[in-house]
């Protein structure tokens, strides 16, 4: 599909005589007498346009008693659009969009920090910077040797588990001796 039109001579409305289109139209548009007689003749007198212009050029002719017809060009409009460059348009428009979000939000924290007092800037200024100067101090415990405790607690927690697991060993081989 064209997007291009020209608009082309068909002939002139009834009453019209040829020299006074002429001249009017050469007025109308400052143009010389001889490029309108060459547009009677089948030459093109305006650029290719969009169909909206070109339909205001041939009301134009009309309104002067010359009859037009609008021919589509198979010149592609520099402004039509393919796929690629549509997708381009939105990821463009998406990015602006993201941008000027950034940039508004930016600026609502410049402001509520401008709210903010001063002295109350300083205190989280402080707390932040606080746990920069603390001393971890990771060296001097992972340097230490591992001090040995003593193994009863682990013994006696041994000892119970193996006794419980006898006692329900018992209880599930004989269950008559418990049960009185």
């Amino acid at each position: 599909m064209a997007n291009n039109f020209r608009v082309m001579f068909v002939g002139l409305a009834e009453g019209t005589e040829a020299k006074t289109a002429c001249v009017n139209l050469a007025n109308k548009l400052k143009t010389s007498e001889d490029k309108v007689t060459q547009f009677f003749n089948g030459k093109t007198l305006f650029a290719p346009n969009n169909k909206d212009k070109a339909l205001k050029q041939a009301k134009l002719l009309a309104s002067l008693g010359i009859k037009s017809k609008l021919q589509a060009t198979g010149e592609p409009s520099l402004q039509r659009p393919d796929a690629t460059s549509l997708r381009d348009d939105r990821i463009f428009d998406a990015l602006d969009y993201i941008t000027s979000s950034l940039i508004r939000l930016e600026e609502k924290l410049d402001e509520l920090e401008q709210r903010l007092p001063t002295n109350e800037l300083k205190n989280t200024e402080d707390e932040n910077d606080e746990w920069q100067q603390d001393d971890l101090m990771l060296d001097d415990q992972l340097d230490e040797p591992v001090k040995t405790r003593s193994n009863t607690l682990l013994y006696s927690l041994i000892a119970t588990a193996v006794l419980l697991l006898i006692v329900l060993g018992i209880y599930l081989a004989f269950p008559d001796l418990v049960s009185n």
